[in-house]
């Protein structure tokens, strides 16, 4: 993959970009189990219902998680705002769902969760800065394998400059986190072991190749889309880098197939086309409330996947051409 592919493609895409939008995500990781997403997190009362009625003092906390795009367990729970009428404003909690895109290392044990009761934005962006700090390593241990396996020195460095990068990153998260009331999450990594290139290969493909390369895009559509001036702030310096990094996974993958076998460059390119798949299934599950997605600048879960259908046409054109629909 070439810079001259890669950045037209984007720039594209990023033209599509709305003042604001409706949906959430924030990093994830291959390796990541959708299921395990799902986190308890407290929303204020959406402003209408599914059938379009007013909530109500009797409408059910499970009708007030489907208006929000949430699931059940639930309760309705009294809020941490006042009113202007001096009364606590309410607020349900329920089940929401937290899409997974980004390099994360292999041996994350921490999962960057936050207590249930935290805000949605602080929770975003606490799982955010989580997994921007275990990029920190991830980028490290590829630096020092690509050393190992013999890589030009010119993917070593940028490997390396990708880490400090991510310690930016992970700072910036963090901050937007606690503006929003949430603390950092501890990030716990076990200690790394060696592997063969191949194994770098497909874990470059699948977490470089394709949802880093995904969360680059995310990087500058937020920066375009965010209704919060200091996420689009943060976004905006963030994107150009999210950007390179992307486009060392593309020059990764280019370096390692060729050094490898036939038959294990075809592996590679059957993970990276089950990556496809499996984000394109992530994407269209991500649901969050709508204030939390205009001011974080998210896509829809529909929009989201006409996205990650885009760069699998252009990046790796078939992978997706006979993908089931999504209920």
């Amino acid at each position: 993959m070439s810079r001259g592919k890669l950045r037209p493609v984007f720039k594209r895409l990023w033209l599509l970009a709305p003042v604001a939008t409706l949906g959430l995500g924030c990093s994830s990781t291959w390796g990541c189990d959708s299921d395990e997403n799902w986190e308890q997190q407290t929303f204020p009362l959406p402003a209408t219902l599914r059938d379009g009625s007013v909530p109500t003092q009797d409408t059910s906390c499970e009708e007030l998680c489907e208006a929000l795009g949430a699931r059940t367990p639930c309760a309705r729970v009294q809020g941490t705002e006042v009113g202007e009428d001096g009364g606590v404003i309410e607020q349900v909690s329920c089940e929401a769902h937290f899409l997974c895109e980004g390099r994360r290392p292999e041996g994350l044990c921490s999962d960057g969760a936050v207590a249930s009761e935290t805000p949605a934005m602080g929770a975003l962006f606490a799982r955010m800065a989580h997994l921007e700090a275990a990029s920190v390593p991830a980028f490290e241990r590829l630096a020092d394998e690509l050393a190992v396996h013999g890589a030009p020195e010119h993917l070593v460095r940028a490997a390396r400059r990708s880490a400090k990068d991510e310690v930016r990153h992970a700072e910036a998260m963090e901050s937007l986190a606690r503006r929003h009331g949430a603390p950092m999450p501890e990030l716990k990594v076990e200690p790394f072991r060696a592997r063969s290139l191949e194994s770098l290969a497909i874990e470059n493909a699948v977490e470089g190749c394709v949802r880093e390369t995904y969360g680059a895009l995310l990087a500058g559509w937020q920066a375009r889309s965010a209704e919060d001036a200091q996420v689009r702030e943060s976004l905006g310096t963030i994107a150009p880098d999210e950007l390179r990094h992307a486009e060392l996974s593309w020059a990764i993958d280019v370096w390692a197939l060729d050094q490898l076998s036939p038959a294990a460059r075809e592996r590679v390119n059957a993970a990276r086309r089950e990556a496809w798949r499996e984000l394109e299934q992530d994407v269209a599950a991500s649901h969050l409330p709508d204030e939390v997605a205009r001011r974080s600048g998210l896509p829809s879960a529909e929009v989201a996947r006409g996205l990650v259908r885009e760069l699998a046409s252009e990046l790796m054109p078939g992978a997706l051409a006979w993908s089931e629909p999504i209920d």
